[in-house]
C-alpha cells in the first residue's frame, strides 16, 4: 500500500511546495494538496504536514488564525485518532495555537528575523519522526523565523522533559527558546512541531541531507505499522 500523505496550505504558506517535494522524493508518492478552506480530509491518510510560511500574514498571532481554519478541525480529529502530524515553523505555531501541542512561540529574543543553518541535538530518538537519528546526534538544519522563541511554564517544561517529549534542542543560541527547545512531541508521540526546516535538507544539492532521516523514519514506521 502506498504512503498517503497530505500537505495543508493556508493563505500565506510559502513552504508547502518544499514540504510536498520532500515527501514525494522520500516516499515515492506525491502528497495530496489540501486547501485550508476545505472542511474534510480524505478517509485514509498516513501523514499530515503543516508547512512553514506566514499564514494570514501572521496577523493577531502567528498561527492563531490558521488554527481556526475549517480544515484544522479535521486535522485535530485525525491527530487525536493517531494520524502522524508534522508542523514546521509556522506549522509548529499552528499546532500550539490549535491545542495539539503545549506552549507558545514568541517573538525571537533578539527581536530579529533569524535565517541561517543551525546545529540541533536530537533529544529523543525513539519517536516515529526521529528513529532514524541517534540520541544526542548533532544535525544541521536551516531556520527562518521571527517568532520561534518557544515558551511554556516551568511545570509544562518539566513534564515535557520528564516524558521524553522534547524531540530536538538547539545546540547553539538561536532565538531564546526555553531550555533550547527546537521541537516538541505530543503525549501520543504522533504530533511533532519544530521550528527548523528538515524539508530544506534532504538532498546534497540543498547543502546537506540531515533532514532526510526525519521523513524516512516516518515512512518506514508507517510502512511497518
Amino acid at each position: 500500500m502506498s504512503f498517503r500523505s497530505a500537505v495543508i496550505t493556508f493563505p500565506g504558506s510559502n513552504c508547502d511546495r518544499d514540504m510536498a517535494d520532500a515527501l514525494e522524493k522520500v516516499s515515492g508518492t506525491a502528497p495530496l494538496r489540501i486547501w485550508h478552506g476545505d472542511a474534510d480530509l480524505p478517509d485514509r491518510l498516513d501523514f499530515i504536514a503543516l508547512p512553514g510560511g506566514f499564514s494570514y500574514g501572521d496577523y493577531l498571532r502567528s498561527g492563531a488564525m490558521a488554527a481556526r481554519s475549517p480544515i484544522m478541525q479535521a486535522v485535530v480529529a485525525a491527530a487525536n485518532r493517531g494520524v502522524p502530524v508534522l508542523g514546521v515553523c509556522n506549522g509548529f505555531q499552528v499546532l500550539t495555537e490549535s491545542g495539539l501541542l503545549p506552549g507558545a512561540l514568541l517573538r525571537n529574543a533578539g527581536m530579529n528575523f533569524v535565517c541561517r543553518e543551525v546545529r540541533l541535538a536530537v533529544a529523543n530518538s525513539q519517536s516515529l519522526f526521529t528513529a532514524g537519528y541517534a540520541a544526542g546526534q548533532e544535525i544541521v538544519i536551516p531556520v527562518a523565523h521571527h517568532d520561534g522563541n518557544y515558551f511554556a511554564d516551568d511545570a509544562t517544561l518539566d513534564r515535557l522533559e520528564g516524558e521524553g517529549r522534547v524531540a530536538f534542542r538547539y545546540a547553539e543560541p538561536v532565538n531564546g527558546s526555553a531550555r533550547q527547545i527546537a521541537g516538541v512531541l505530543n503525549a501520543g508521540g504522533n504530533v511533532l512541531g519544530m521550528m527548523p526546516h528538515p524539508e530544506r535538507m534532504i538532498e546534497p544539492e540543498q547543502g546537506g541531507t540531515d533532514g532526510r532521516a526525519l521523513f524516512e523514519s516516518a515512512v518506514k514506521a508507517l510502512a511497518t505499522a
